[in-house]
């Protein structure tokens, strides 16, 4: 199975501007920048688009791991944030922190937590990815 996307340049860094589209299309000509990038522009950014793919890709891998103990979740509710940061060999991602928030009923917080550690270590975007990736997991209990 292959994926692609087409990222489109034109311009200097600074005041160039381009177009990222998927072959889904889901993304058709998003636009991004400098601005968008390293100030808060509209538009998008490969640093969001990491992130887009690991909360993703995360929350499937735990969905499929809780499916092995034979657990459903009522929802998983992923947020990927990435570092980005300016070091002494450039600028790098430096971090992922995966924050997840899970409505599971009858499962226990130990099998929980040892499905998300999982889930964290095996998603194939966790694999691809050499930044630390931290997680923060929260199961929320039904009232």
């Amino acid at each position: 199975m292959k994926r692609s996307a087409t990222a489109v340049w034109n311009g200097a860094l600074k005041d160039g501007k381009g177009t990222i589209s998927t072959q889904s299309g889901v993304l058709a000509d998003a636009p991004y920048s400098f601005a968008t990038r390293f100030e808060n522009s509209q538009g998008t950014n490969p640093e969001e688009l990491i992130a887009a793919a690991h909360a993703g890709c995360f929350t499937m891998a735990l969905a499929a791991q809780l499916g092995t103990i034979h657990i459903t979740p009522e929802s998983l509710r992923t947020t990927a944030t990435v570092s980005l940061e300016k070091l002494e060999g450039g600028w790098t991602i430096s971090a992922i922190h995966l924050e997840i928030a899970a409505k599971i009923p009858g499962v226990s917080s130990s099998a929980f937590e040892a499905a998300a550690a999982s889930a964290k270590a095996n998603c194939p975007v966790s694999r691809l990815l050499k930044a630390e990736i931290t997680l923060t997991a929260t199961l929320e209990q039904n009232a």
